[in-house]
């Protein structure tokens, strides 16, 4: 029986004056075989197993499998997984809620109990993607944005305020406190959980699920984590293991340490192209190496932030004296950091100089090789020397330079300034995301620059919108101390709010002169950001190309206030002298740097995370009514009653075959959730701005997509509506648009669906490589559903998007190798047939029969990507929810 080798395993620890039961892998891997050379992500997943071994869910073959991993560097074996917690963000997080609150709605119109549906594992919501940048450049911006943000989303925190209260074991970190992967990093993670069980201390890793991709900065600190759409989320506090392949492991190798001037920025868009090319989708990545021992933890989990970008589940860190380091640094107790240390060491999960496990696959860097870079312009792991960004941007085949070239120079009369703009012209420098703004030695590196650049006299250039959104409370108080906020201040870049701001589009408007000026020329402009996501259409609608960039370049693009500027070796500005100064003369020294960092005290921690759940004076002052259902509001444009479990049996209803199914759009490569999912501002003549206003909201109160995810009809509307996104059934047509079939009318994407819903025909999305690639966006799935779309036809699928459709009740195939929509000559006029779902298997092959609009008949194998068993159960039940409430009425 397998519950004996978990009795077995059973052992203790003594820190302190406390006792913590735990299971040894060493005494299980006696019985299953040596571990010694397995990575420490997949002993972390070991332990995992034994932990929960129950001869159901969790055989004792599955721990058998990931031991013999170690013989070839893969295993095709399904898992169940279990992490210890939930971290959620508020753009995913409030449907999440939306979602909870409208299951209990359905058990109770089932005859269960409503007090079923509650977390089992514990959720943390941070709330930090609703700021936005309206107000910038002055000392007002912080309070003001603030006060704008509570106004706006004053219902969307009334209704997570009402969770809070309504739910077990969740939590809601207010608005204007940090990014919700910082505040993890800082504070919530702990490396080793634990918890009382029948009143015994119960030690195991730290491992989580977010609803933001970005999740993956926890590994940085050797925490186990990884993004999931909010649709497995939501199943995962609910009691549902995730269910995943035991994965292939990319060991990446690092050596040496990084040469003077170079930033984790650096490192990271140079770890990203790399990996990029290596090819790491659906793989964990860990690093090892005796370079580690140079790698401060703030720059591991730079690296480990950006796994979605170059497309691994996660890039882990194990834990070693650097862990240790940085927990006491920010406040962890010495107890805690015992137990890190003791528990790790005793579980083989402590890194060791000269560590060579066994890999899948292994590449390797010398970091003193990383050169200054930056990244785009509308992908993070296109990374372009600094010295070649001009000319990156000048050959970049989308962007149309000089395209009107009569029309007349736009002058700009802005602020007492009148200037010229011209093409290239860097409208948005942005300090921003949780990238690097968890980062001191990037953040001080900034301030360092921008204090040398005031002391020479340059100031921002008057059409570049500047910004400073950190990801915590405590970058201010480590800026302030250092000295150097009012030099960040005297060039724009004042605190505007705690958020994801500009990286996740929230730039907020350019003011009016600069967006003028450039309709007027047809400009291509640029945003240079410390982010994360560089996609089209993501960061400003006006600005078609997009910068990664370290917040030291940062500061400079907003000197330099062009692309076309070569900010290496050209000149940024004059001193008060009229000397040309250059990048080299405000670039602050390693030393410089390390005496900044000096500045950043435990004591800064400790004081801003004291309160963290407590709020500002207008959140404590929400009041909501207490009760375990919702009281949904028939006149709210934010918050409304879902319609997934709208006619839900108790029992699943037979899987109906797709007949006449009509294409809603043919989509190329690398379509991203972004595109998806709908995201950023709402356009006043787009199917959700008429719907606002057929509702009464003004333009001015729009907000974004983000903020009214818990109204599905504002989200169904704009799913696939991106302005970037290109329909090839319409060729030349940028945006959300398609071709209804058989009258051959241009409209809206929505309104083709609903077209289609009312002649009651099933539809079909066609797409090529990397589907879905981007962040965790449950709506790219949800709204994909509700607009009809019952099969997905792709090349190949990211991860999260893959297994949300799945969780919506949508089926994703995969064209056979060497067939794609062009060799097939799709052009949106044929119908779609699947047949046999009843009798589907896991990874089985189907036939998809294709009839063209001239009566031709095409049949091909495509393969089912419902890759586990536990996944179609999910999808015979029509979705992921319909399942555990099934599950909670039996």
């Amino acid at each position: 029986m397998s519950l004996n080798l978990k009795k077995q395993s059973a052992a203790t620890l003594n820190i302190g004056s406390k006792l913590y039961h735990y299971f040894s892998l060493p005494i299980a891997t006696k019985q299953l075989g040596d571990v010694a050379k397995l990575p420490k992500s997949l002993k972390i997943l070991l332990e995992n197993l034994l932990r929960n071994i129950d001869d159901k869910t969790v055989v004792e073959a599955d721990l058998q499998a990931i031991v013999d991993w170690q013989q070839t560097g893969h295993a095709n074996r399904e898992i169940a997984y279990r992490p210890a917690r939930v971290l959620m963000q508020d753009f995913t997080g409030v449907p999440a809620v939306v979602d909870l609150a409208a299951m209990r709605e359905a058990v109770k119109s089932l005859g269960g109990n409503v007090n079923q549906v509650n977390p089992l594992s514990p959720v943390d919501l941070v709330i930090d993607h609703s700021v936005m940048v309206d107000e910038f450049a002055t000392d007002r911006a912080f309070g003001e944005n603030v006060e704008i943000e509570m106004k706006r989303n004053h219902e969307r925190y009334l209704f997570l305020r009402w969770g809070q209260k309504g739910f077990n074991r969740f939590r809601v970190v207010p608005p204007g406190t940090g990014i919700c992967h910082q505040v993890n990093l800082e504070y919530l993670g702990k490396a080793v959980w634990y918890e009382e069980i029948e009143g015994e201390l119960y030690a195991y890793p730290d491992t989580l699920v977010g609803t933001d991709s970005h999740t993956t900065m926890i590994n940085g600190l050797g925490v186990l984590g990884w993004g999931v759409g909010g649709i497995e989320a939501e199943a995962a506090m609910l009691g549902q293991p995730v269910s995943m392949l035991i994965p292939d492991v990319v060991g990446f190798k690092l050596t040496a340490k990084l040469p003077e001037g170079i930033t984790a920025t650096d490192l990271v868009l140079t770890v990203t192209q790399m990996l990029r090319k290596h090819g790491v989708v659906g793989k964990f990545v860990e690093f090892y190496g005796d370079g580690l021992a140079y790698l401060p933890l703030a720059d591991r989990a730079t690296i480990a932030n950006m796994s979605p970008e170059y497309g691994a589940t996660c890039g882990f860190f194990p834990i070693d004296d650097i862990t240790l380091g940085y927990m006491k640094l920010t406040g962890r107790s010495e107890d805690e950091i015992a137990l890190v240390e003791a528990y790790s060491k005793e579980q083989g999960l402590w890194r060791h100089e000269g560590d060579e496990p066994i890999f899948t696959s292994t590449l390797e860097l010398d970091m003193s090789t990383v050169e200054s870079s930056l990244a785009g312009p509308k992908r993070p792991q296109d990374r372009v020397e600094l010295s070649q960004v001009p000319k990156a941007f000048q050959s970049a085949i989308e962007l149309e330079i000089n395209k009107n070239i009569n029309l007349e120079p736009s002058v700009v009369d802005y602020q007492g300034k009148t200037f010229e703009m011209l093409d290239g012209a860097v409208v948005i420098a942005a300090i921003t995301s949780c990238t690097n703004t968890s980062n001191p030695s990037v953040l001080m590196a900034a301030g360092l620059l921008a204090k040398k650049a005031v002391e020479k006299g340059l100031s921002r250039q008057p059409w570049v919108k500047t910004s400073l959104a950190p990801g915590s409370k405590v970058v201010t108080d480590y800026l302030a101390l250092a000295g150097l906020t009012p030099y960040l201040d005297k060039l724009g870049f004042n605190l505007v709010g705690y958020g994801c701001t500009t990286c996740i589009g929230n730039s907020g408007p350019l003011p009016a002169p600069i967006e003028e000026a450039i309709k007027l020329a047809d400009l291509t402009v640029g945003a240079v950001l410390s982010g994360n996501r560089n996609f089209e259409g993501r960061i400003h609608p006006l600005v078609k190309t997009n910068w990664l960039a370290s917040p030291p370049l940062v500061v400079a693009y907003a000197l330099a206030g062009n692309m076309n500027i070569n900010v290496k070796t050209d000149s940024l500005g004059k001193d008060i002298y009229g000397n040309d100064v250059y990048l080299k003369d405000l670039w602050p020294s390693d030393i410089e740097i390390a005496n900044a960092v000096e500045k950043v005290k435990t004591e800064m921690f400790r004081k801003e995370y004291s309160a963290v759940f407590e709020g500002d004076e207008t959140w404590r002052a929400l009041q909501v009514e207490s009760s375990s259902t919702y009281n949904w509001q028939n006149d709210s444009t934010y918050i409304r009653h879902p319609p997934f479990f709208e006619g839900m049996k108790a029992e699943p209803e037979v899987v109906q075959n797709i007949h006449g199914a009509n294409i809603l759009a043919i989509l190329g490569d690398s379509v991203t959730t972004d595109h998806i999912s709908p995201a950023g501002n709402i356009k006043a003549d787009s199917p959700a701005g008429r719907y606002l206003q057929e509702h009464g909201v003004a333009e001015v109160d729009f907000n974004s997509y983000g903020s009214r995810r818990g109204n599905h009809e504002v989200m169904m509307r704009g799913t696939f509506a991106n302005i970037r996104i290109r329909n090839e059934m319409v060729p030349g047509v940028e945006g959300g648009y398609t071709k209804h079939i058989p009258t051959g009318k241009l409209m809206a994407i929505y309104d083709a669906a609903m077209l289609y819903q009312e002649e009651n025909r099933p539809l079909a999305i066609i797409a090529g490589k990397e589907y879905g690639s981007g962040s965790s966006r449950d709506w790219a799935a949800k709204g994909t559903n509700l607009l009809g779309v019952r099969v997905v036809i792709a090349e190949s699928y990211e991860r999260i998007h893959r297994s949300n459709l799945i969780g919506m009740g949508v089926i994703p195939l995969e064209f056979p190798q060497g067939t794609t929509r062009k060799t097939l000559g799709l052009n949106g006029d044929e119908r779609i047939d699947v047949e046999y779902l009843q009798m589907l298997e896991p990874g089985q092959h189907l036939v998809v029969k294709i009839t063209y609009g001239d009566g031709r008949v095409q049949e091909i194998s495509t393969r089912c990507r419902i890759d586990t068993a536990t996944e179609m159960e999910y999808y015979r039940h029509g979705g992921i929810l319909h399942y555990v409430i099934r599950q909670m009425l039996h």
